[in-house]
């Protein structure tokens, strides 16, 4: 399935800033066999004093922006054309849960696709003994590790309430579970604890999820979204599956990745420092057509 994706982000000042420096991770990943990027061009207006790009880590491509001082307003538009490959999903070859410790234990490679880098707790997923103790009981009877995997997100999706308005983007996710509401951010961040306090290696994917209207309705540009959900990993043989715990599916050609890390902090869209002295506003909106 070929795409044309646009995403606009859009800052307005109420007294002029000060300089600044943007670091940027919008642009749709070139995954092999996954995703393939044909062109992606981003613009910021108004254009930045320097501006560059490198990958992350993770491998996520950011795209680093020095902002002239006295700006009224800030926009970053990101348009591109992406091919996202279909996948044939095979049998189910991961390892019963007992012996995933295990094969972890026998990957020697410290490289960014290493399950170690994604077990213990990070900056914004902490141990949550509410959350492992949910965990523990929605995969119970489970056979293999992606049977738990996809145990986890069905009882997420079912336990908890899609809210735009319950949480924040610093919101915990002790406090987004507490209350059972939150979104696709925080169901993401939730299910990696739940995974990582079961001993399976959970990665928090960043990207674009491609939404089709009601039948008989009109597609509304910008309607599509930023998106989150897990990337998990099922053993040497499963090696790594994504799931969608705010869809309760497995990741299909309707997700578009941006790019993987620990947890939100890794793969935030926009991150960085602008000099401010006063209020600000922002909005985005995404639109995703077939190509």
């Amino acid at each position: 399935m070929r795409y044309k994706l646009r995403l606009l982000v859009t800052y307005t000042f109420y007294r002029p800033s000060g300089g600044g420096r943007q670091l940027l991770r919008i642009r749709p990943a070139d995954l092999a066999g996954v995703q393939r990027v044909i062109s992606a061009d981003l613009v910021a207006t108004p254009a930045g004093a320097e501006q560059r790009e490198f990958r992350d880590f993770f491998g996520t491509s950011v795209t680093e922006v020095v902002m002239p001082p006295g700006l009224m307003k800030l926009s970053f538009e990101m348009k591109a054309r992406i091919e996202r490959i279909a996948r044939v999903e095979g049998l189910d070859i991961s390892p019963p849960l007992t012996r995933l410790a295990a094969e972890i234990a026998g990957q020697h490679m410290l490289g960014p696709e290493a399950p170690h880098h994604f077990l213990p707790a990070s900056p914004r997923i902490p141990q949550v003994p509410e959350i492992a103790e949910f965990a523990r009981e929605a995969v119970v009877g489970a056979a293999t590790v992606r049977e738990a995997v996809e145990r986890l997100g069905l009882a997420l999706h079912k336990a908890m309430k899609f809210d735009a308005r319950a949480t924040e983007v610093d919101t915990p996710i002790a406090v987004a579970f507490a209350g059972r509401e939150g979104v696709c951010q925080d169901f993401s961040q939730i299910m990696i604890a739940g995974l990582r306090s079961l001993g399976i290696p959970g990665a928090y994917v960043a990207g674009f999820l491609r939404t089709l209207p009601p039948k008989g309705k009109k597609r509304l540009v910008g309607a599509d979204a930023m998106h989150a959900w897990v990337r998990a990993w099922t053993g040497t043989d499963g090696a790594w599956v994504e799931y969608d715990p705010t869809n309760a599916c497995f990741v299909g050609q309707d997700h578009i990745v941006v790019g993987y890390g620990r947890d939100y902090s890794d793969a935030a869209p926009v991150t960085g420092m602008l000099r401010l002295d006063g209020r600000q506003s922002g909005s985005h909106s995404v639109d995703i057509v077939e190509d």
